[in-house]
């Protein structure tokens, strides 16, 4: 049995201005996203210019802030907000939501496509292989937090947050970092480093990431507030991610018989 490191969530003090590690993790993420943009689209035959990188990421940017939001409001509390509507803007109370950020990605990338004159999967299909950087920071910023820990557990590996009562739990954060992060990054940036169907590398995105996520939850402790769905063991960010195991399969199969033809 382990105890998770207790490390400070106020990454740096600046008089009343408090810098957290959940705020860097974002910016890591934007910021690695931005620079892996640039040496991609240096490459020869990419399509793209490395002074184009700045707007999509900032397109990138407000579609994760919105849509994360707002897929939590929706997703996970929209009782609470229904009751307390201003809170929906305390953004530095925490809560945002992946699915939502995702949706709310591939609106900002469709708005974008369309100021470019790109096709909407020729922006989503060069995005996808930078995203899983910011993925695994922001799952970093949870372990630091002590939040969104795992289920009660024995393995050896068992940690006990303090948040989490004193017994062990899966640091599932870290579960997730390993598979949304390093390796969701590794499977697309080298799918993705060779020709592909026009939407391939985003149907592949949308196929692992639903798959890691669905496996991950088996260890995660849901919601306290929605708990199981169904079964006893069905949780929400299962419902979310099976959608797009199906629309990734979905979107493979059409990638490659369009190519076929």
């Amino acid at each position: 049995m382990l105890t998770a490191p207790a490390i400070d969530p106020i990454a740096i003090h600046l008089g009343p201005l408090k810098i957290h590690w959940y705020g860097l993790m974002y910016l890591v993420g934007f910021v690695g996203a931005w620079w892996l943009g640039v040496y991609r689209a240096r490459r020869p035959g990419s399509g793209w210019k490395p002074q184009e990188i700045g707007d999509l990421i900032f397109y990138g940017v407000i579609g994760v802030i919105l849509g994360g939001r707002l897929g939590y409001v929706l997703f996970y509390k929209l009782n609470y907000y229904l009751a307390n509507p201003l809170e929906v803007f305390y953004i530095w109370t925490g809560g945002m939501s992946f699915h939502g950020g995702l949706l709310g990605v591939i609106i900002a990338m469709w708005f974008y496509g369309r100021r470019t004159n790109r096709t909407f999967f020729g922006v989503a299909d060069f995005v996808a292989p930078l995203t899983p950087l910011g993925l695994g920071a922001g799952r970093l910023g949870n372990f630091i937090n002590h939040e969104l820990w795992g289920r009660v557990t024995d393995v050896p590996w068992g940690m006990v947050f303090p948040s989490g009562g004193p017994l062990p739990r899966h640091p599932s954060q870290l579960y997730e970092f390993s598979l949304e992060g390093v390796a969701l990054f590794v499977i697309l940036w080298f799918y993705a480093s060779t020709p592909r169907p026009p939407a391939a590398v985003s149907g592949l995105f949308l196929l692992c990431y639903g798959t890691f996520r669905l496996v991950v939850e088996f260890a995660r402790e849901p919601d306290a507030h929605l708990g199981y769905l169904a079964f006893g063991w069905v949780t929400m960010g299962q419902v979310l991610s099976l959608p797009m195991i199906l629309l990734g399969i979905g979107i493979l199969w059409w990638a490659q018989r369009s190519a076929a033809r």
